[in-house]
């Protein structure tokens, strides 16, 4: 990487992104730990990047949101919006993990710790980016906005509050860049070598909670259907069935794009789930895991409650289920069905949350090409595939009023490293972020 002219020789990335894991931002711990560490954030940042400070216009939107305004050579030109997060999600103490989920461990040529992948080290190379160009005399043709939110993880008030205030302003993003996909290797069984997966869309999240009310009294006696009961089966009938199959036109062209890099029986056998939409969603759907959630709508029962002793019959019994909308589906048609398959009045089912699915943002436009050229500069082996992200995203907040919204983080990942996000030794390579810093150098020296 340094031996490119436009990058100045700092070094340290590793200990950059070592101390933004150092301060534990966790967000679903506001509460206990307090805003301290967050706003120790604020701060190291000012101190590891302070050209962007120096040069970048910055607003505070909400206590988390961190808005900076890069003024670009057309200043009538729509902007971009990069986009990440610095909350994580908390720690399970129980975990066993190789490092110290907070000590920001730098070992081998990798950095561990909780926020490595999700969403620290992605929003480190957008500064790492910025901090290089600007050292170099670079303007970017056109405005460029840094949006980093500190609440993702706990339904990202912070991002919604930017992407409003944007839009009061009638700013209406050229291109939104967030999180989402990423390097992968062999994505699919027979889709082999690396692959840039980019998010053209996200499914929707629908959040309920089933409750059932029944007789109490001592469990020696059992009526025929008690509280837990009623809700075990109606839990039961949300089979994995409950919602149709269905292939995204993304999911259609991903694997055509598949089939052009294949060879034998591999390219007829993704030339023909190209070809038939239908049968692609049947295939997807009796592979199971995330194959199956990329073409239909996913729940999950996630947690119950329900009685106070073992020898006693609970007067009230809940069930909480979590749903990922597929593309094209509504949250009142999800609720729907959802209703027709308990087929129960005496279970009351309450939304908690929900937001209908993205639309699909094109990938024949100069937007999507872009990024096609960033990841030729940045991975080159790898080819630029479109797909549907089956967890949310601060980049939900801006799809009603921007035309081209994407999630890919510039960043190599395995299975393994995939598993530890929100899960035990979550770690990314340092040579993974040196490519990820370029890929957002070139995105912002191509821009038109």
């Amino acid at each position: 990487m340094t031996s490119d002219p436009t990058v100045v020789s700092r070094p340290g990335v590793a200990g950059r992104l070592s101390r933004m894991i150092q301060l534990p931002t966790v967000s679903a711990e506001l509460d206990a730990r307090g805003p301290r560490p967050f706003e120790d954030f604020v701060t190291l940042l000012a101190e590891l990047y302070p050209l962007v400070h120096a040069h970048l216009e910055r607003e505070r939107i909400t206590d988390f949101g961190l808005l900076f305004r890069w003024p670009g050579a057309a200043a009538s030109a729509s902007p971009v919006v990069l986009m990440a997060h610095y909350d994580v999600v908390p720690v399970d103490e129980s975990d066993d993990w190789t490092h110290p989920p907070f000590e920001g461990r730098v070992e081998g040529g990798w950095v561990y710790g909780r926020g490595a992948l999700d969403d620290k080290g992605p929003l480190l190379i957008v500064l790492e980016a910025a901090e290089n160009l600007l050292a170099a005399g670079f303007t970017p043709a056109r405005d460029v906005y840094l949006s980093f939110g500190g609440n993702e993880e706990v339904h990202g008030a912070a991002a919604a509050s930017i992407a409003t205030s944007l839009r009061e302003r009638g700013i209406v993003p050229w291109l939104v860049l967030d999180e989402g996909g990423a390097v992968v290797d062999a994505p699919l069984p027979f889709a082999l070598g690396a692959a840039a997966m980019v998010g053209v869309g996200e499914k929707g999240i629908l959040t309920l909670r089933l409750t059932a009310r029944g007789d109490g009294g001592h469990a020696s006696a059992p009526p025929r259907l008690t509280a837990v009961g009623r809700i075990a089966r109606a839990v039961n009938r949300l089979t994995p069935n409950t919602f149709p199959a269905r292939t995204p036109p993304a999911i259609t062209r991903m694997l055509s794009l598949f089939a052009d890099k294949a060879r034998g029986a591999d390219q007829t056998l993704l030339r023909t789930l190209a070809t038939f939409p239908g049968l692609t969603a049947r295939a997807f759907a009796a592979m199971g895991g995330e194959p199956a959630a990329v073409v239909r709508t996913t729940v999950a029962a996630t947690m119950q409650t329900g009685g106070t002793a073992a020898n006693v019959l609970p007067s009230q019994a809940s069930a909480t289920l979590n749903l990922r909308i597929a593309l094209g589906e509504t949250v009142g048609g999800t609720m729907r069905r959802v209703k027709r398959r308990i087929a129960d009045a005496r279970v009351e089912v309450t939304v908690l949350e929900s937001s209908d699915p993205s639309p699909e943002s094109p990938t024949d436009n100069a937007q999507f090409g872009l990024i096609v050229a960033a990841v030729n500069a940045s991975y080159p082996d790898a080819v630029t595939v479109p797909f549907v992200c089956m967890a949310a995203t601060d980049s939900r907040h801006f799809h009603d009023f921007s035309p081209a919204v994407y999630r890919f983080a510039p960043l190599e990942m395995s299975n393994a490293q995939r598993a530890s996000i929100h899960g035990v030794d979550e770690r990314v390579e340092i040579a993974s972020l040196e490519r990820g810093e370029k890929f957002h150098r070139a995105l912002l020296q191509q821009l038109q």
